[in-house]
């Protein structure tokens, strides 16, 4: 298992929105997400910047890839449009971010 982490913008005045959305989760979606390799997936948020930093757990041969071609997938994009800042496609921004420290 890897440990990815990325990170997100949420529209400023967002977080109260982005958290209700979340703790209503469409079961397909947690199935898509499960099937695709992910596993232990947590967001946190910062209230000075309003970024979303992201972290999850993945195999070595994982799906995440083609998420973004499953309805459902889109759906769930479209639903946080709104909220948070988007790319062209609809997907979340996202940076990767570089692990530059680990303590096991």
């Amino acid at each position: 298992m890897e440990t990815v982490a990325f990170r997100m913008v949420l529209h400023p005045g967002m977080r109260e929105e982005y958290e209700r959305r979340h703790a209503r989760i469409w079961p397909e979606l947690v199935e898509l997400l499960r099937d695709a390799g992910i596993r232990d997936y947590r967001i946190f948020f910062d209230p000075s910047s309003h970024h979303l930093f992201a972290v999850l757990r993945r195999p070595q041969h994982h799906g995440m890839g083609a998420l973004g071609a499953h309805a459902v997938m889109r759906r769930w994009w479209e639903s946080m449009r709104d909220i948070m800042q988007t790319e062209a496609g609809g997907q979340p921004f996202q940076v990767a971010l570089e692990q530059v420290f680990h303590l096991e």
